[in-house]
């Protein structure tokens, strides 16, 4: 017989731990490592490896921050796992650049000892109806941490159909398998998806500092490492301008049945969006530091414009899920970011002002019609 979830026995909510914060820096790393393979293979192969494998990485990145939602780091033994785990995303990280090379069995390797970590401790520590959930779970991930692995060996066109097979069965596997006891503190469960998007836009100001590695620093080199410093601060403005307590009353508003259904959509799906348009965004602006008053190849303007696409309708997703906000004026920004691409192919640094005008145009209306709003109400 089913529990109801919102009488599972469970551990007290806490805010993100210390140790939660020092896992989330390899994330830095794995961001890092896509980021540089995009900005080297601007091209349909280079996209496609880095949204497959960002895609395998992430749904066990976010099983760590639905396990520490449930089972608190507290015992030796618990930090313990952490630390395996996290060395397994290290090695995750370290093969990205190989990856679809002669790294593959590494990556495959450090990703099945990542599911491992997490299942194993999810059914030991994650209280009644969370253990119950993932053990059900569980032989989903296995499954596809077994094709990522096993395709880690083989030629490049096994390797494809394999890892494109598990992400299918990652995708899959929520709506095969009943999620509903899943235990979820929305405070909790809010902070920790916020960092991720802090740790991601990080990298974004990381690619500021390696794309301008040897050049020579002047004024031209300054303006337009502020420029990509604006677009970074601004996205974030975009994910965090007021609206995580929003975020977390919508999520725990949800009744305790749906809350983890809820919590994939918003939070997983379309965070993967949200991640990917950083990922992106940050390889552009990797190749346009050292451009500024050149022009940028079509893949380079794609990768700016496109990014901030991806990451804006990332957003109207995450948005609609929860309703929460404004929809309208985001939709229509990303639609707009992709007119900027002839601009890049002018100038890279006009076409990053352009970026920023249209941000902060689009947060000013947004500002603007919600004060209207808020005036007719009072």
């Amino acid at each position: 017989m089913t529990s109801d979830p919102s009488q599972a026995q469970i551990e007290p909510a806490v805010r993100v731990s210390t140790l939660e914060l020092f896992f989330d820096l390899v994330f830095v790393f794995t961001a890092t490592q896509l980021t540089a393979l995009l900005a080297d293979n601007m091209n349909g192969r280079g996209v496609v490896q880095v949204t497959l494998m960002l895609g395998v990485i992430l749904w066990m990145y976010g099983g760590f921050a639905w396990l520490t939602n449930a089972v608190a780091p507290t015992s030796r033994f618990r930090r313990t796992l952490m630390l395996i785990g996290m060395g397994g995303f290290l090695a995750i990280a370290l093969a990205i650049p190989t990856a679809f090379g002669e790294a593959g069995w590494v990556f495959g390797l450090g990703y099945f000892v990542v599911n491992a970590v997490h299942s194993g401790l999810f059914i030991k520590a994650g209280g009644p109806g969370s253990a119950r959930a993932m053990a059900r779970l569980a032989p989903y991930n296995l499954l596809s941490a077994s094709l990522v692995l096993v395709g880690g060996f083989l030629p490049d066109g096994w390797r494809y159909a394999l890892w494109i097979t598990a992400f299918a069965v990652m995708v899959a596997s929520p709506y095969l398998n009943p999620i509903g006891e899943f235990s979820i503190s929305p405070a909790h469960f809010v902070e920790r998806h916020g960092l991720v998007i802090i740790v991601a836009l990080g990298e974004s100001i990381v690619a500021l500092g390696v794309g301008a590695a040897g050049l020579r620093v002047d004024l031209r080199l300054v303006a337009v490492a502020v420029l990509g410093l604006s677009l970074s601060y601004l996205m974030w403005w975009v994910y965090f301008g007021g609206d995580q307590d929003e975020a977390e009353r919508a999520l725990a508003a949800v009744d305790p049945a749906r809350r983890a259904r809820v919590a994939l959509a918003a939070f997983g799906w379309a965070h993967y969006f949200l991640l990917l348009g950083i990922v992106v965004v940050a390889a552009g602006i990797k190749k346009a530091i050292g451009h500024a008053t050149d022009h940028l190849t079509l893949g380079q303007a794609l990768a700016l414009a496109g990014g901030l696409t991806i990451y804006l309708m990332g957003d109207v997703a995450f948005r609609r899920i929860l309703r929460i906000g404004q929809l309208r004026f985001r939709a229509v920004g990303g639609v707009l970011a992709l007119a900027t691409v002839p601009l890049g192919l002018w100038v890279a640094g006009v076409q990053m002002l352009a970026l920023i005008v249209l941000l902060m145009a689009m947060l000013y209306v947004e500002d603007r019609g919600l004060v209207r709003r808020l005036g007719r109400r009072s």
